[in-house]
């Protein structure tokens, strides 16, 4: 009995220490042929603070979490570097133009109608960490956030855009 009530104790603290995370409105923007990378987008809210450290996905060679960012009249994207915070109770949304996902080095062309599988890595203050597994449907290339709908992202802004994959964390 005593062994069972330390076992309990022990499976209700890792249980207490895990961060519940609410995702909705995933999706991820369809390619053209031969396109290496794209867009996977969401809201998040974590139940405790964590950061958006990492992700794999079977149709990526290389998983980032990235944000656009403007410098001078040019948009950049760029890997976040140690991660993307989400403060306990508040959504973050990761959209078109802002923070986002990239899935690089895509293994296949990724078609409106599909359902991409996606791994998204969390670590708490104690520097655990933990995945969730989010099955994000594809929109058409021109999708933006919400409606589906849209120009692809950058375009008729009249600003040059420049995207940095790999940059080590």
């Amino acid at each position: 009995m005593k062994r069972m009530l330390i076992a309990l104790a022990a499976l209700t603290v890792a249980a207490a220490a895990q961060a519940e995370l609410k995702i909705s409105d995933a999706w991820v923007r369809a390619t053209v042929p031969q396109q290496q990378a794209t867009g996977v987008f969401m809201n998040i809210t974590a139940d405790k603070d964590v950061k958006l450290v990492a992700g794999s996905s079977p149709v990526a060679g290389l998983v980032e979490i990235h944000e656009m960012v403007m410098d001078g009249n040019v948009m950049k994207m760029r890997a976040v570097p140690g991660g993307l915070d989400l403060p306990a109770g508040k959504a973050v949304e990761l959209k078109p133009g802002g923070y986002h996902v990239m899935l690089i080095n895509l293994k296949q062309q990724i078609k409106a109608g599909e359902t991409v599988p996606v791994t998204l890595v969390v670590e708490g203050k104690d520097g655990k960490k933990e995945s969730v597994e989010v099955k994000a449907p594809v929109r058409a290339l021109n999708a933006m956030a919400g409606t589906g709908a849209g120009a692809p992202m950058g375009a008729g802004t009249g600003m040059g855009m420049q995207h940095q994959h790999g940059m080590k964390h």
